[in-house]
């Protein structure tokens, strides 16, 4: 394959965690989980174009919250990939934002993934599949499965991906104002575990049958996430969405990965519909999206 001269664009998914299990801090300061994502249709846009240098614009809902520099993950899934073949990474990438920013959804992990596939298709490189997954891996715990999507178990820190079965579901998404810091959300896990024994994160042998079933009353009753409780002790306001969405008619509520955005399991589109209207009349979130599951990974669009 040879480089293009045109532009490519890459369509990269949201996440939501419907098992997120926890366990004590590693040497390294991650913490070992048992991670069960599945991406959802709320898609990032990533366009990678040639230029003469690497640079980054963004648009969309909260885009001014979005770095533009070397610290973009999708800057730096350009300039790794770039090294690893010995190029210069001589690129504009433009990321059309549709994925909640700071929201526990994997949104800055999504471009990383979209950027790195865009840039590995405009430079006709032909990387190996397993090679971008461990420059993904290199470049945070979400990447790997932002690249691949569909529904996985993500172990280690949340890089090791192994493929479960998943059948579809609906999903109300509620974002809050402000964002909330993933790293400060696992300081205050250990700070109200760090007088408990805290056990190996395994993946729940229920929640994986129900995933696979398509039953959304089964999977209501399984979802869990073990930073729940930090995030609601940073933000204790977000306990009143949660009891909105589930007033509102949804089969289950939690917060999604380190939020603060929250996630709302519902039996069907209709009742979707419905439950992102109250949410919004709730006062107690400033957006809702509705949003289906599995969804692809990233994926090079048409040009």
């Amino acid at each position: 394959m040879s480089a293009r001269t045109t532009g490519v664009t890459v369509q990269v998914p949201a996440k939501v965690n419907v098992q997120l299990a926890v366990g004590a801090p590693r040497p390294d300061g991650f913490h070992h989980l048992a991670n069960v994502f599945l991406a959802v249709s709320l898609f990032d846009e990533v366009t990678a174009t040639p230029a003469d240098t690497l640079t980054v614009t963004c648009e969309g809902p909260d885009a001014d919250q979005v770095p533009l520099d070397r610290t973009n993950l999708a800057a730096r899934a350009a300039e790794s990939l770039a090294a690893r073949h010995g190029i210069e990474p001589a690129v504009h990438l433009h990321i059309a934002k549709n994925i909640p920013v700071a929201g526990g959804m994997a949104g800055g992990s999504a471009d990383g993934a979209g950027a790195l596939l865009a840039c590995d298709t405009l430079w006709g490189l032909d990387t190996p599949r397993a090679e971008l997954l461990d420059i993904c891996a290199e470049l945070g715990s979400d990447v790997p499965f932002s690249l691949v999507g569909g529904a996985a178990l993500g172990t280690g820190r949340g890089e090791l991906l192994t493929p479960v079965a998943a059948g579809a579901f609906h999903w109300v998404f509620a974002v809050a104002d402000g964002g909330l810091s993933t790293p400060a959300v696992f300081r205050e896990f250990d700070r109200l575990t760090a007088d408990v024994e805290v056990p190996e994160p395994e993946a729940s042998p229920a929640l994986l049958a129900a995933l696979a079933s398509g039953d959304a009353q089964a999977l209501a009753a399984e979802l869990t996430n073990d930073l729940q409780a930090a995030a609601l002790s940073l933000r204790p306001s977000l306990a009143d969405t949660l009891a909105a969405g589930t007033g509102a008619g949804a089969l289950a509520a939690l917060v999604s990965g380190s939020g603060p955005t929250t996630a709302f399991l519902v039996a069907d589109g209709e009742t979707a519909a419905k439950v992102a209207a109250a949410l919004e009349a709730s006062g107690t979130c400033r957006a809702t999206r509705v949003a289906s599951s599995p969804a692809p990974g990233a994926t090079v669009l048409p040009s």
